[in-house]
């Protein structure tokens, strides 16, 4: 397994639990909660999407995607200093030894899983999304 597919491994497993909690929002809207624990849970949402956000783009420059690609899909304009900002982020995943992919295959199995639970018809066909990323090897 790459390091481009571990950390895209890692975005999956992002978008599972951020639609997991965002549907626990959905869910909760007309409870008594206080409006501090839905400002919060809406906090942790945006948290999550900014985590996802750097798991995506570390995935693509992983892949080799050129950092003039990564920073206008990103909407900015300083190519080094969206690079600078992901450097050691991609040293740190490059760098992640062999035992650190115990149970990828089996955690794959569970988010395909999950997406064929929850999957629309709007979504993406594919049975085993993340297990055929594995394939890709």
């Amino acid at each position: 397994m790459t390091s481009e597919n571990l950390a895209r491994l890692a975005a999956a497993r992002a978008h599972r639990d951020l639609s997991d909690l965002a549907r626990q929002g959905v869910g909760s809207i007309s409870s008594a909660v206080v409006a501090r624990e839905r400002i919060e849970a809406a906090r942790r949402l945006r948290v999550m999407v900014n985590d996802l956000l750097d798991l995506v783009v570390l995935g693509e420059a992983l892949g080799g995607e050129p950092w003039e690609e990564i920073t206008c899909a990103l909407c900015r304009r300083d190519v080094g200093a969206v690079r600078a900002e992901y450097d050691d982020a991609i040293t740190q995943w490059q760098a992640v030894p062999a035992t650190a992919l115990h149970g990828v295959v089996g955690d794959a199995r569970d988010l395909d899983a999950w997406y064929r639970r929850h999957r629309e018809d709007t979504d993406p066909p594919a049975e085993n999304p993340v297990s055929d990323l594995l394939q890709a090897d």
